[in-house]
């Protein structure tokens, strides 16, 4: 058995990035992961994923403005390039005063456009309602290379990075955890457990998390249709008042672009309930449909029956915050709702401060808003 200081379950953004943080600090890092490097089988693959400020409540905000910085710091370290700023834009009902207040009062430039100004200056776009744009703290974040980052210049502070290593158990015992895998088998002080879908079957534990495979889809642009380049990313919260009696879209709407791939779009949290080792990586056709119409009507710069279908899963909680707690010597991080990948350095940090804290002490670095406590009762 090999004694470490740390181990950490899952290889996905959040625990390639607890591992990276942890072994910036000297601690004694093992990362196991259940599949291959590179694999789609979660919620961290693909080219893209929306960074944005756009949050009215502090604790998120704080996370998405510390994880700038520490994306940043990752490029430098790794030499990869991750995060591109494009600038965003978010529109629809109900207006967002909350998020203008928000970065009024921490400095966050910003500005309201009506949307007939928004759709000139973003012909590929339809907007509705005041338009709020984000000029310098927006854009994306490529998915495959942060992970391969993370886990690449973890490896060179010493951490060992361990593919096709599925855990088996954690088992609490006297002075530590004991972790049964693939790779071996561990005695670790801490364990961060970073499991996505699969967090719930280990320890015994019952978050109230749902698993659902979602199928956003890289459009095609249309002839004559502004470049990749040139597109922010967006979300879109449509007003039922504008389809009519009865009619109502299923969700906020995001999108960005994904440069070689297309207009990335989807719908947030309309996918069908799986089991992650269960899933079908096809399109369900309705929900596809639905996409499809709503790029019809909002997304005129792109062709909407000209498409490749993307799947992944969320692992959403009822209240879509996330998890980042500890249950004695684990540190749990989980339910990151789709919403989760932009946060993911700062997250790191957050996790490597709670496994540094002794198993008894209350809990630090996150907070009451993403404790395990709320969903009791």
């Amino acid at each position: 058995m090999q004694r470490v200081d740390v181990v950490v379950v899952g290889g996905g953004v959040m625990g390639s990035a607890a591992a990276w943080e942890l072994a910036r600090r000297g601690r004694d890092v093992v990362l196991l992961e259940r599949f291959g490097a590179g694999h789609a089988n979660g919620a961290s693959h693909g080219a893209s994923r929306i960074y944005r400020t756009t949050y009215g409540q502090p604790e998120c905000l704080d996370l998405a403005q510390e994880a700038l910085g520490l994306w940043r710091e990752l490029e430098s370290e790794s030499g990869l390039d991750i995060l591109t700023l494009t600038g965003g834009v978010s529109h629809g009902a109900p207006r967002r005063d909350d998020i203008a207040a928000a970065f009024e009062a921490r400095g966050v430039p910003y500005e309201w456009l009506h949307p007939d100004a928004a759709a000139e200056r973003w012909p590929g776009l339809r907007f509705e309602g005041a338009v709020l744009h984000e000029p310098s703290t927006a854009g994306r974040v490529h998915a495959d290379r942060a992970v391969e980052a993370f886990q690449l210049v973890a490896g060179d502070h010493g951490a060992q990075v361990r593919h096709d290593a599925p855990v088996h158990s954690i088992v609490p015992v006297p002075g530590g955890v004991r972790v049964s895998s693939d790779a071996g088998e561990f005695l670790a002080e801490r364990v961060v457990l970073a499991a996505g879908g699969w967090v719930n079957r280990f320890l015994g534990l019952e978050l109230p998390v749902v698993v659902t495979q979602e199928q956003p889809a890289h459009f095609q642009l249309r002839a004559g249709a502004p470049g990749e380049d040139t597109w922010p990313s967006f979300t879109h919260s449509p007003s039922p008042d504008l389809l009519g009696p009865g009619r109502t879209w299923p969700a906020e709407a995001y999108g960005m672009a994904t440069p070689g791939e297309g207009i990335k779009v989807g719908l947030h949290g309309v996918g069908v309930v799986t089991d992650p080792d269960q899933r079908t990586f096809l399109a369900e056709p309705e929900r596809l449909a639905e996409l499809q119409r709503y790029v019809e009507q909002w997304v005129p710069g792109v062709d909407p029956d000209d498409l490749v279908p993307v799947s992944c899963t969320y692992t959403t909680t009822p209240d879509e915050d996330f998890v980042l707690d500890r249950v004695g010597r684990v540190v749990v991080a989980a339910g990151f709702s789709g919403h989760g990948f932009k946060f993911g350095p700062a997250i790191g940090r957050v996790l490597a401060d709670l496994a540094g804290e002794a198993p008894d002490a209350p809990v630090g670095g996150a907070g009451p808003r993403f404790a395990l406590g709320r969903f009791a009762g």
